[in-house]
C-alpha cells in the first residue's frame, strides 16, 4: 500500500529534519507515487508515501494524528477487520474523519496500546509515536507479510523504514556491509540472518513488536503459531476451510480501486481467482514450453470470465534489469523467480491495476512442498543404519554427484533436523568456506539458524516441524520479501488471502495426515478447491515459478556477462577467483549442473555493485 521512514532524536532543528525526511522518503516513492507527508517534532521524524487504496481522499494522507496530536500513525498495508474495530472506538467517544482503516489504528492505540496488535487482522508494517510517553512502537503483521527495519545511529538514535535504501540517506548512517550474512545466503539462497546485509541494520520478526523509549530498544512477540491439531471429520473440515477461504478472500477484496489476480497453472493462485472473480489475471513465463505456465493462465481465464494479460520473457531483458531487480530488493535474494516476479507486477501495474491477489502461503500452511515428506525407505535407512556408516557413505556418494544419482544417500548420512533447512541447500557450509575469502569464511553451520526452531517444536511431527521452520525463516525472507518488493517496485499492491489470521489459525489445527495424505501434497486444500475448479485443475501439481537460468548459463553471451563480473575486481575481495570461474566454467560446459551456484554469486556480486559501486 505504502511506505514509510523516520527517526528520532533531537540532532537536527525542524528545517534540517524536513530536509532530510523528504529526501530519505523520495528513495522509496515507488512504494506510494499518489502523496506524501511528513510530520517533526524536537524528538521525532516521519516521512510517508501513499498509494491509495482505500479512501483515496485527502482524508486518508498519512502521517495521521489523533485529535490532540499527541499519537502520530505511519503504516503501511491493510487491516481487514477494520470496519469491525471501529465500531467499539465509536461507542467509545473516539471521533473519526475518515473511512479509512488509518485512522482505526490510531485511536484503537489510543484505547489499547499494544494490545491493539493482537485484534487487527491484516497485513501490515506500522509505526506510532506517542507524544505524550516519549515512546516509539514498531510493529510486523503475523506472518511478515510487510517488512519493516531498524537500526541504531551513532548519536544512539533510531532510524526505521520499509526500505533499507531510504535509511541509507541519513547524515548519520553509516553505510558498511555485514561480513557475516555472505556465507549463510550462499546456503540459503536469501538474507537468512535477522542482521542485513547492512550492518547494524535488523529486519523486525514477524509477530513482535519493538519499543523504543529512553534510548532502550526492545522487541517481544505478540503473535505465535500454535499448533494444536485434533481429530475432525474431513468432510467437515473441508466445509470450514472453505467458509474461512472465502471470507478472507471477500475481506482482501476490500478496495476502492480495481483489484486484479497473479495465476498460474497451481491451485493455489487459482482457487484464490476463482474465489475472487477479477476482471483481470495476469501470468508471466518464457517462450521454451517447460517454463511456460500462460497457456494455462489463459484457459483458466475463460474459465472465470476474466480478461488474460500474459507476457512471455527474453533472457536479455532479465539480464538487463538484474541489476534494478536487486537494488529494489534492498538484499541479495537469489531465488530465480524473483524476475519472471518483477516482469509479473509490471505487466499488471501497466494495465492501470493498482492491488492484485496472490497465492502465497498455501503450500506452508497446507504441506505443499515435496521436501516436506520423506519416504518411507529414507525413515528405515536412517532408523537402522548408524549414523556413522551413514555419513561415511553420504562423503563417498558426494564424490560422484555430477554422475550419479546419488543424491538419496548423501541425504541419508543427515538428520532429519540436518537434511531440511528450507527449499534451498544452494552450497554446504564446506563448499563455502573453498570458495570464500578468509574475510568472510567465518564459522558457521546452517543448523545454527534452524536448530533454535526445531527445538521449539520438539515433540511435534516432522511436519508441523518444517513447516514451523519455514514460517520463520523461508516465508518472510524469500517468499514474502520479493513479493513485497517486486510489486511495490511498480506500485502495486499484493494481497495474499492464504495468509490471513483466520485461515492460518484454521490450518495450525489441521492434522498432518490430511495436509498430506496418499502421497498427495495439499490434500485438505484441493478437496476446499474442489467446488470452486474442476477436479483436474485443483489436482495440478506445483510448478513454482520456473527459470531458464540453467540454459541461459550455457549461451555464450550469458556465459560471457558473468564470467566479466566472476574476473571482476570486485569479485575477487569476497571469492576464490579460480574457484568460482570452475564452477561456471564446469557448467558451460555441461560437465555439472552448477546453475543455482553460479547464480547465486552472480546476484550477490550484482547487488554489491548496486549498493556499494554504483552507490
Amino acid at each position: 500500500m505504502c511506505g514509510f521512514v523516520g527517526f528520532t532524536g533531537h540532532s537536527y532543528n525542524d528545517e534540517e529534519k524536513n530536509l532530510i525526511i523528504n529526501k530519505m522518503s523520495q528513495e522509496i516513492l515507488h512504494r506510494g507515487p499518489d502523496g506524501g507527508g511528513f510530520f517533526c517534532d524536537e524528538e521525532f521524524a516521519v516521512g510517508f508515501r501513499r498509494l491509495s487504496i482505500i479512501d483515496v481522499s485527502e482524508n486518508g494522507n498519512q502521517p495521521m494524528l489523533n485529535e490532540d496530536g499527541s499519537v502520530v500513525l505511519v503504516f503501511n498495508g491493510e487491516i481487514y477487520n477494520f470496519q469491525e474495530l471501529r465500531k467499539p472506538l465509536v461507542a467509545a467517544g473516539h471521533i473519526f474523519k475518515s473511512q479509512t482503516d488509518s485512522e482505526v489504528l490510531v485511536h484503537g492505540y489510543e484505547e489499547f496500546k499494544e494490545g491493539l496488535l493482537e485484534k487487527l487482522r491484516g497485513m501490515f508494517a506500522l509505526a506510532i509515536w506517542d507524544k505524550t510517553a516519549q515512546k516509539l512502537l514498531i510493529a510486523r503483521d503475523h506472518f511478515g507479510i510487510k517488512p519493516v527495519y531498524y537500526c541504531r545511529t551513532k548519536d544512539n538514535n533510531l532510524l526505521f523504514g520499509s526500505e533499507i535504501k531510504s535509511l541509507l540517506l541519513h547524515p548519520l548512517f553509516e553505510k558498511r556491509l555485514n561480513q557475516k550474512a555472505l556465507k549463510p545466503y550462499m546456503t540459503f539462497q536469501y538474507p537468512v540472518t535477522q542482521e542485513t546485509f547492512f550492518k547494524g541494520v535488523f529486519k523486525l520478526r514477524p509477530g513482535h513488536f519493538l519499543t523504543f523509549k529512553n534510548e532502550e530498544v526492545t522487541t517481544q512477540a505478540y503473535f505465535r503459531h500454535i499448533f494444536s491439531a485434533k481429530p475432525v471429520q474431513e468432510k467437515k473440515l473441508v466445509g470450514q476451510l472453505r467458509d474461512v477461504i472465502s471470507g478472507s478472500v471477500k475481506a482482501h477484496k476490500i478496495s476502492d480501486v480495481p483489484v486484479g489476480a497473479f495465476v498460474s497453472s497451481g491451485v493455489d493462485s487459482s482457487y484464490i481467482a476463482a474465489e475472487a472473480c477479477p476482471e483481470n489475471v495476469f501470468s508471466i513465463g518464457f517462450k521454451d514450453e517447460n517454463f511456460d505456465e500462460t497457456v494455462y493462465a489463459k484457459d483458466f481465464a475463460r474459465i472465470i470470465n476474466a480478461k488474460a494479460h500474459v507476457k512471455h520473457l527474453e533472457p536479455e531483458e532479465c539480464f538487463e534489469n538484474f541489476g534494478k531487480i536487486q537494488y529494489h530488493l534492498d538484499e541479495p535474494s537469489s531465488n530465480p523467480s524473483v524476475v519472471p516476479l518483477f516482469f509479473l507486477a509490471e505487466l499488471a501495474a501497466g494495465c492501470g491495476v493498482k492491488v492484485v491477489l496472490s497465492g502465497e502461503g498455501a503450500d506452508e500452511l497446507f504441506g505443499g512442498y515435496d521436501a516436506y515428506t520423506v519416504s518411507k525407505k529414507m525413515r528405515y535407512y536412517r532408523r537402522f543404519v548408524p549414523k556413522i556408516a551413514r555419513c561415511g557413505i553420504a562423503r563417498f556418494a558426494s564424490r560422484f554427484v555430477s554422475r550419479f544419482p546419488v543424491l538419496g544417500l548423501i541425504r541419508g548420512g543427515k538428520t532429519e533436523w540436518e537434511d531440511f533447512i528450507g527449499h534451498a541447500y544452494i552450497f554446504t557450509e564446506k563448499e563455502s568456506s573453498d570458495l570464500l575469502q578468509s574475510d568472510y569464511d567465518f564459522e558457521f553451520l546452517a543448523s545454527d539458524l534452524t536448530g533454535p526452531y526445531y527445538e521449539e517444536m520438539k515433540g511435534k511431527d516432522s511436519l508441523t516441524q518444517k513447516i514451523f521452520l519455514d514460517f520463520n525463516l523461508w516465508l518472510p525472507n524469500d517468499i514474502l520479501l520479493k513479493a513485497d518488493k517486486m510489486s511495490m517496485a511498480h506500485s502495486l499492491e499484493l494481497r495474499t488471502p492464504f495468509l490471513d489470521k483466520e485461515v492460518g489459525q484454521l490450518a495450525d489445527a489441521i492434522p498432518g495426515k490430511l495436509k498430506i495424505k496418499g502421497g498427495v501434497s495439499k490434500y485438505i486444500l484441493r478437496k476446499a478447491a474442489a467446488n470452486k475448479l474442476s477436479a483436474m485443475w485443483a489436482q495440478r501439481a506445483k510448478k513454482g515459478f520456473p527459470v531458464p537460468i540453467a540454459f541461459w548459463l550455457r549461451e555464450k553471451r550469458y556465459y560471457e556477462r558473468v564470467k566479466e563480473m566472476f574476473v571482476s575486481r570486485t569479485a575477487s575481495l569476497f571469492f576464490r577467483s579460480d574457484g568460482i570461474l570452475k564452477l561456471l566454467n564446469d557448467h558451460y560446459r555441461g560437465e555439472r549442473n552448477n546453475a543455482r551456484k553460479v547464480w547465486t554469486v552472480y546476484t550477490f556480486l550484482v547487488w554489491y555493485d548496486q549498493y556499494f559501486v554504483r552507490r
